[in-house]
């Protein structure tokens, strides 16, 4: 062990002539201690409140999504896409038409969003497991069949295997308006409610209708088009790897969206909330850090003896300097490590016991405990920042040290 470390060490833990010093010391480590749990904390709850909405959005958004760069359809004839039925990691594909329509129940209507897709969608989609209520059918002999929203389904007052069926109304898209026959410019269709979902996100829940492909075709004059390309891809598969393909073998005219992709501004959100936050914490962790500056100065006080012995026994300016640079340093580390090991503890705690409930009622939120990730990059990035203002705060009373009293020796 270096001489400078070894005194630095000793100084740090050995008792003070005034034990105001000592207490700065330890306020000074607490203060860092506890600014870096909270980061880590409050980090970890943001990435877990993140895999929670790409849960649920998950439910319905299919792992890989091919939709036009521009216009509104694309043609399933076309050879690019027709191959993709050809690539052996792809699993399933789902062509789907996403389109407004008005939809009417009795004596109530509102608009939707009305999804046509095909008899394969529950092997792309998670359809099945956010069923409130009914069975995830399409069509028979005789009806087609739809699964609505739970959104949907309260404001219509319909529920699965009601009797009455549903109403769609859709523009016709090449007709023009005749003022004396208005309903002659709407294509117009009727189902029965066959299930309800909820996947607890307004988007979804609150307006869309999920019918089968060829009545949305009919209905929006969708001729051998669709909307999108719903992709699922074989277990294991690099979806990375796959999604670079599919860019490079469709080219510019059509762009590959992953989960996090197509709901690209619900996450963007919750990324720059989540760094603000660390932002803001990374300030009060700056405040913290005073209090290294305020221990460094009152230690080189207290030692001003120790400096006059070290430097008659031959110790130069550098050695002494460092000395008092890495006492700063250690009250910096001894906080970060501290507060890092308690912040993954009580992410370990929350994981496994859920301390911290969102509410008394169980069952009143998607989840009861708040939900937490911790990331190891995150975790990097604290660690990062305290350094990074540990070490200035360490370097300024040096500096005063080497500039009022070692130079005038």
């Amino acid at each position: 062990m270096s001489l400078f470390l070894k005194i630095a060490i000793r100084y740090l833990f050995s008792k003070k002539s005034h034990s105001a010093i000592n207490i700065i010391s330890m306020v000074s480590i607490c203060g860092v201690a506890v600014t870096t749990m909270a980061l880590i904390c409050t980090l970890s709850v943001y990435n877990g409140f993140q895999d929670l909405i790409a849960s649920l959005y998950s439910s319905l958004d299919p792992q890989i999504k091919v939709i036009p760069a521009t216009g509104k359809t694309l043609s399933l004839q076309d050879p690019s896409i027709k191959s993709l039925a050809e690539w052996q990691e792809i699993d399933a594909i789902a062509p789907v038409i996403e389109e407004n329509a008005l939809l009417i129940y009795r004596n109530r209507q509102m608009p939707v969003l009305l999804k046509g897709v095909p008899d394969n969608y529950s092997q792309v989609s998670n359809i099945d497991s956010i069923l409130l209520d009914g069975n995830f059918f399409l069509k028979d002999s005789v009806a087609n069949y739809a699964t609505i929203g739970v959104g949907v389904a309260n404001r219509l007052e319909v529920g699965a295997h009601y009797v009455y069926p549903l109403s769609v109304y859709t523009p016709k898209r090449k007709a023009k308006v005749n003022l004396a026959n208005p309903s002659n410019a709407f294509n117009e269709d009727r189902m029965f409610a066959t299930a309800v979902f909820s996947v607890n996100q307004p988007e979804y829940d609150d307006q869309m209708v999920i019918v089968p492909l060829d009545m949305a075709a009919k209905l929006f004059d969708y001729p051998q088009q669709a909307s999108a390309l719903e992709i699922k891809l074989k277990p294991k598969t690099n979806e990375k790897r796959v999604i670079a393909s599919l860019s490079e073998h469709l080219g510019k005219d059509y762009l590959v969206k992953d989960r996090m992709m197509q709901q690209e501004t619900s996450f963007r959100m919750m990324q720059i909330e989540k760094w603000m936050t660390f932002l803001i914490l990374a300030f009060i962790l700056m405040i913290a850090t005073f209090n290294v500056i305020g221990s460094l100065s009152m230690l080189i006080i207290d030692k001003q003896n120790d400096i006059k012995t070290l430097q008659n026994l031959g110790a130069d300016e550098k050695l002494i300097s460092r000395i008092f640079l890495t006492e700063g340093w250690l009250i910096s580390a001894i906080g970060a490590g501290t507060g890092l090991i308690a912040g993954i503890f009580l992410c370990w705690l929350q994981q496994e016991y859920g301390l911290l409930r969102l509410g008394q009622t169980s069952g009143a939120f998607i989840v009861d405990a708040y939900p937490v990730r911790l990331l190891w990059s995150d975790a990097l990035a604290v660690l990062a920042i305290v350094t990074l203002l540990g070490l200035p705060a360490a370097w300024y009373p040096v500096k005063y040290l080497r500039n009022k009293w070692l130079r005038t020796e």
